[in-house]
């Protein structure tokens, strides 16, 4: 296999190790490495290679992939002892897969370049249970040639991918559609227990909203945990609320004011509150839950999606 089709992947969390499946089942050829020994070995099942640190996966593939959960790991996985600048030749790519403000993506890639490897932004967006069927978008940042060279291992982990622009671009619009993710997930809750209040059969009146002017892509997956009850999306309060952070950043930079984000993002900081950062993101909904008193509960609701 020529080394444009072998990478290396690090960080086989719930959003990296579907990516990395994606990628395996799609004929690519993996080294992958994570602090999880679980993690790698779930992935070695389905034919990646083991590597003992980010340098030696991205010495032996001569391209690397990260899906990080946060702008200080990326960089201390990119810089750190044992990091991917110790290991990518130059002329090696890096496809940030991790979700980054724009200012810290354009820091690392600048890290990046200093040692003659490309970088590739390429955040991801559409929910873990879309990953683990290649179904994600990417929102890709970078050069345009670069991005058609990795074109067909973007393609191969997500159903669709726009390329935004240089490299912060994807940063700008991922964060962009978190937030309104946030924003949305509120509001279906609120609607729930409107319902819930209103004497209405819960499960009818999910389906209700899903088919009408007031759907939304959150109300159609999430809410379906929350009246399921397991509220398991494999995202957390805390990443949620980093991404909320990043959103903040850019508006007070801008000087936009974003009143109903910045509502969101407080309730988020009292879901943290309540329930602890490691919380799924979700659970933002039970706050409402707890402060009326009723659980927003009905039959035939998954545990967890699938696409």
């Amino acid at each position: 296999m020529s080394a444009r089709h072998k990478y290396a992947f690090i960080g086989l969390g719930n959003l990296g190790s579907n990516l990395a499946a994606s990628l395996l089942r799609n004929g690519f050829s993996l080294v992958v490495y994570d602090p999880s020994p679980a993690a790698v070995e779930k992935l070695m099942a389905l034919g990646a290679k083991p590597a003992v640190s980010p340098a030696v996966a991205a010495a032996k593939a001569g391209n690397a992939i990260t899906c990080l959960p946060s702008p200080n790991i990326s960089e201390a996985v990119l810089t750190g002892p044992g990091g991917l600048l110790e290991g990518l030749p130059e002329g090696g790519t890096w496809i940030e897969m991790s979700t980054n403000g724009r200012d810290e993506i354009i820091h690392l890639a600048a890290l990046a370049a200093a040692r003659g490897i490309q970088t590739l932004e390429c955040p991801v967006t559409g929910g873990v249970h879309l990953a683990a069927s290649g179904q994600v978008t990417a929102l890709v940042g970078g050069d345009l040639a670069l991005y058609e060279h990795h074109r067909k291992a973007i393609e191969a982990m997500c159903a669709r991918s726009f390329h935004m622009g240089p490299v912060g671009s994807g940063a700008i619009i991922k964060v962009i559609t978190n937030m309104l993710a946030f924003i949305h997930l509120v509001a279906a809750g609120e609607a729930l227990m409107l319902a819930k209040t209103g004497g209405l059969d819960l499960a009818q009146a999910y389906h209700a909203i899903v088919a009408s002017s007031g759907n939304s892509f959150v109300h159609e997956t999430e809410s379906q945990l929350v009246l399921n009850g397991s509220y398991d999306i494999g995202f957390t309060m805390d990443l949620a609320l980093k991404d909320l952070g990043f959103a903040m950043r850019m508006a007070n930079e801008a000087g936009v004011p974003l009143d109903l984000a910045q509502r969101v993002n407080s309730i988020f900081e009292k879901g943290k509150e309540s329930y602890g950062g490691g919380a799924w993101s979700t659970q933002i909904v039970k706050l409402l839950e707890d402060a009326v008193g009723k659980e927003l509960r009905a039959p035939g609701f998954p545990a967890r999606l699938e696409a």
